[in-house]
């Protein structure tokens, strides 16, 4: 019997209607990502990096802890004790360890489509790969912008800090890069009223940004509103907040400016507090987006800084983030119910990264759905620990039996790596997998119109629609094929090739 070939051309693609939807639909569409946290320095400069390690593991969280839990030691991971070839030659003797975790995939799919390295990653094969890996970084394809160019990335959001100058989307902005990049409005660290060492600096910092004393609640809400229209005006049309979960608390703005002056002080807002202020703060940044018709995201659940000994050693964003179990459902709707009550309530994508919230967000966006904007309220790709097979299957399915998959936004990358783009192709594949298999059962129709269609909207044409952001030259309009609806002949469907 013949051995199969690992990461074939139809990896994934088990069915003739799977790989017809893919090669023919999926594949050839841009890519519109709404969300990630590339550096916009990397991207203003077209940075070339040096070296494999650099571009490969440098900032992946999801690299670290599979080396972490291979037992290799913290200065062959972040620390700067250590060579990034020795660095690198680790993670090449963790690979084989990581079989069924979708790093394994990842990571080959990385050489491949990025160095067109087909070799397995182990101990005996780095050198090799290192050497080619390295030759093909110096060349002008694999610059920031030769990335972005080369898997026709036609928009992407980075996230920013309400403080951050934007002078290096300005920057961007005048270049001849093809994608367009703009900035996405991420102010977490203004509801730190329980930690007012940090949140006094950021004030200060937002002072000093908008050239507002920020001595006073009314005047934190200017400040942040001239801000978010300094982001309007280079071209962000989305917010985003990561959050345990959203609080929905009675507040007046007479007790949110008591504790923020409270927090002001220096004495730190106790958890009811918080709560009280956070809430009259997320109002205010929902009005916000409502009124520039921006959309906003919310990520949901997770449980920050576990490891309070790597967080002493190496700060926030270490890779030691893990699921949360907060309650979601009735604190998110009076949110939504608040702002939709008023006629405020913006665009707005779900995110969860605990699966056992799938259907309270599946469920909650059909309760707050706008007259005239299709999917305005919209349940948000497989998120962090969720953007693998399963998890996205998960999300797919959740939103296919309790909204309208239709209309889904589709994924993004939520990565600092310029590696990551693999991860559209991931999703891609896992979505026209699950749809051939059901046109094979006879669940949904052999109509290539229909659901070709469909999966163009769901890769591109959907968020090209909804976030109302001008594109690159690679966002061209996806048109769905007509054609017979029949099954297509297995020879005319192998024949499809990325």
């Amino acid at each position: 019997m013949a051995t199969p070939a690992f990461l074939h051309d139809d990896f994934l693609l088990t069915t003739k209607w799977a790989r017809l939807l893919y090669h023919e639909h999926a594949a050839p569409q841009p890519i519109f990502d709404y969300h990630c946290h590339l550096p916009p320095d990397e991207i203003a400069k077209n940075r070339q990096f040096e070296n494999l390690f650099q571009i490969w593991l440098a900032g992946d969280h999801y690299k670290w802890r599979a080396l972490r839990s291979n037992g290799v030691p913290e200065d062959l991971i972040t620390l700067k004790t250590t060579s990034d070839y020795d660095k690198f030659l680790a993670y090449a003797k963790t690979v084989p360890y990581t079989l069924r975790n979708p790093l394994y995939h990842w990571s080959h799919l990385e050489l491949r489509r990025y160095f067109g390295i087909d070799d397995v990653i182990n101990e005996r094969t780095a050198p090799k790969i290192w050497e080619r890996a390295n030759a093909k970084l110096r060349t002008p394809a694999l610059s920031t912008h030769g990335i972005l160019t080369k898997f026709k990335v036609a928009v992407v959001c980075t996230t920013d800090d309400p403080v951050d100058s934007l002078e290096h989307h300005a920057a961007i902005a005048k270049s001849d890069l093809t994608t367009r990049v703009y900035p996405t409005f991420r102010p977490d660290k203004a509801l730190l009223v329980d930690k007012p060492a940090a949140f006094n600096a950021w004030c200060d910092q937002l002072a000093a940004r908008a050239g507002i004393d920020v001595k006073d609640l009314a005047a934190l809400l200017t400040a942040l509103d001239q801000r978010h229209a300094a982001f309007h005006a280079i071209g962000a049309r989305v917010s985003d907040h990561g959050l345990e979960y959203v609080p929905a608390e009675d507040c007046t703005e007479a007790e949110a400016a008591a504790i923020f002056a409270q927090a002001r002080a220096g004495r730190a807002a106790t958890p009811e507090q918080w709560a009280k202020f956070a809430s009259f703060l997320m109002l205010f940044f929902g009005r916000l987006d409502a009124a520039r018709g921006w959309t906003k995201q919310l990520h949901l659940g997770a449980l920050r800084n576990n490891n309070s000994r790597l967080l002493r050693r190496l700060g926030a964003d270490a890779g030691v983030d893990s699921i949360g179990d907060f309650p979601q459902a009735r604190s998110l709707s009076r949110y939504l119910d608040r702002l939709d009550s008023e006629n405020q309530l913006p665009k707005v994508v779900l995110y969860n990264i605990n699966p056992a919230d799938n259907y309270v967000l599946a469920t909650m966006i059909g309760n707050f759905q706008g007259e005239t904007v299709a999917g305005k309220v919209q349940f948000g790709s497989g998120w962090w620990f969720l953007d693998q097979k399963e998890g996205m299957e998960w999300q797919i399915n959740a939103l296919s039996q309790l909204g309208l998959l239709s209309r889904f936004v589709g994924m993004l990358t939520d990565s600092r790596s310029f590696l990551s783009y693999v991860r559209h192709e991931y999703f891609r594949r896992t979505l026209c997998s699950m749809l051939g298999a059901d046109i094979e059962a006879g669940l949904i129709p052999a109509d290539r119109a229909l659901v070709g269609g469909m999966v163009e909207n769901i890769c591109y044409g959907n968020a090209d629609r909804y976030f109302g952001l001008e594109v690159g030259r690679f966002g061209t309009k996806p048109v769905a094929k007509k054609s017979a609806a029949k099954k297509p002949a297995p020879k005319k469907a192998a024949k499809r090739r990325r």
